[in-house]
């Protein structure tokens, strides 16, 4: 797992945190209750990661407003931007994952690499503490910070600022299907704002909103 390690930037003291980590819960012992997964080390990444992004954006923009600096750190946090980390870091071919959930596309869900992201953080914070985690943190997410000069605005906002200000009330959202397996559920949304319609998928229902909501933005004249 050195090479893991390198690309992380922490040589774990307790390379059995590292194993735990990456050991999604298809790959788990059943019969412990799957505790030796990564899930727990997930709840605690998710955590570690919000108190040290909101620690360095308060640092890096001192003259921001709470509102702007929550925006930034929804986007810093959000699913889709730890799949974009784990994916520079090389992360899904180091997952285990049992062979036929392999041949069922587990390793390529980008929700799957995101979790795998947040249990890392929490295995290096367990094992390094917070100094530990903040050098990893700053150390993957410095060019996504970079890349974003200005706040950003996710398509639902954008779309509820659209219709709000032509005195429109909010748009409305629609679940139309969700299907597949717990571990690699697909959703479809549809909005509905102005009389008009557009439909979204992902594989999470957020994704499919932010999908459709991007889809009906699209479908504006210049």
């Amino acid at each position: 797992m050195s090479g893991i390690e390198d690309r992380l930037g922490h040589a774990f003291a307790d390379p059995a945190l590292l194993g735990q980590a990456l050991t999604h819960r298809s790959a788990a012992d059943a019969r412990g209750g799957q505790l030796d997964s990564n899930e727990r080390l997930e709840f605690l990444g998710d955590r570690v990661l919000g108190l040290l992004m909101a620690e360095w954006l308060t640092e890096r923009y001192p003259e921001e407003r709470e509102g702007n600096l929550t925006r930034r750190l929804s986007s810093l946090v959000a699913w889709e931007t730890l799949a974009r980390v784990g994916e520079a870091m090389g992360l899904a071919e180091a997952l285990r994952i049992p062979p036929g959930e392999e041949r069922a596309g587990l390793r390529a869900r980008q929700t799957v690499l995101a979790d795998a992201v947040e249990a890392l953080l929490g295995a290096v914070y367990r094992d390094g503490g917070l100094d530990a985690a903040r050098a990893v943190v700053r150390r993957h997410w410095a060019a996504l910070l970079d890349a974003a000069p200005k706040p950003p605005v996710s398509a639902k906002n954008r779309l509820q600022e659209h219709t709000l200000g032509r005195g429109l009330g909010l748009p409305e959202y629609r679940l139309v299907s969700a299907a597949g397996p717990s571990h690699a559920p697909f959703f479809v949304v549809e909005v509905t704002a102005e009389g008009r319609s557009a439909e979204g998928n992902g594989e999470t229902k957020r994704a499919a909103e932010l999908a459709a909501a991007e889809a009906w933005l699209a479908g504006i004249s210049p």
